[in-house]
């Protein structure tokens, strides 16, 4: 077996690391500027870089109308709506730990979802796994609800649930293959046209250019953008839908490992107990036949 193989394996775990320094950069940034005004910067600098990279390495664009098409409509669900919604649920105060509950739903919807759309067979196993994973996520974040009322709050948070889960199984169905460079570029463009159109009619397009906002942003394009990113692409290729949703199960517990590391937060024996079981659950996802 050759270097490229044992490096494929490490791709999940790669994967649910980066995915969750997402958090930390949100954290670190969303201070100083509106979610998506935030998020609007983000996605065209990422659509400079990848276009400059696809044109200078002569990356394949699709030949076919429909690809584009596919590519984009994924690209919306998964970075426009999803975290669109993750960024303004936190910026107007949902506590980070309802938002990952209401997100890490996504794993059950996705395997909801992969049988009809897919035609995705989930086993019993598989569903004791994500049972198992969604009690160990509820355990992780059980003590960062915090006390703020949820109301409104919610509506965004609903809505990242739904995009993240809708654009891994359309990817899945309709879009699986495709050059990680072009392709990128493909599906942020419509989401920064869609995430431009939204600021214009909600936000101010304000901004403060600090040391901290702009580590938050270079972190989240290169780390997040273009690392994690393509990650969660070629995972999507490779593996069914519902394993890899089940991966989302694992970054509120790689969240809260760095926060304990970098911030000093806290680790309950609940906590630790929900990481057991989380863990657990995606093993039997990933092991069942």
């Amino acid at each position: 077996m050759n270097l490229f193989y044992w490096m494929q394996r490490f791709y999940p775990l790669l994967f649910v690391f980066l995915w969750s320094t997402g958090f930390i950069g949100a954290k670190f940034g969303l201070p100083y500027a509106e979610p998506l005004s935030f998020l609007l910067v983000r996605y065209g600098i990422v659509i400079a870089l990848m276009t400059a990279i696809a044109l200078a390495t002569r990356a394949p664009w699709p030949r076919a109308p429909a690809q584009w098409l596919h590519i984009g409509v994924a690209g919306l669900l998964v970075h426009a709506v999803y975290l669109g919604g993750v960024f303004a649920a936190i910026k107007h105060g949902l506590p980070a730990g309802i938002c990952s509950l209401v997100v890490g739903l996504q794993p059950l919807l996705t395997a909801l979802g992969a049988g009809w759309l897919l035609g995705e067979r989930v086993s019993g196993r598989q569903w004791t796994g994500l049972a198992l994973g969604f009690a160990g996520t509820a355990l992780v974040v059980s003590g960062k609800f915090g006390d703020a009322p949820l109301g409104p709050m919610l509506i965004p948070a609903l809505a990242a649930l739904l995009g993240i889960t809708a654009g891994t199984l359309y990817q899945k169905r309709y879009c699986a293959q495709f050059d990680l460079r072009t392709g990128s570029v493909i599906q942020f463009v419509p989401t920064a046209l869609v995430t431009a159109l939204a600021v214009a009619w909600f936000e101010d397009f304000r901004i403060e250019w600090s040391a901290p906002f702009s580590f938050a942003l270079a972190w989240l394009v290169f780390v997040l953008s273009l690392g994690a990113i393509s990650l969660l692409n070629l995972l999507i290729r490779r593996g069914s839908a519902v394993n890899v949703a089940s991966l989302f199960y694992l970054t509120p517990i790689s969240t809260a490992l760095i926060a304990w590391a970098a911030f000093g937060e806290t680790l309950s024996p609940l906590a630790m107990a929900g990481m057991i079981l989380a863990v657990s659950g995606v093993y039997l996802v990933a092991k069942a036949k």
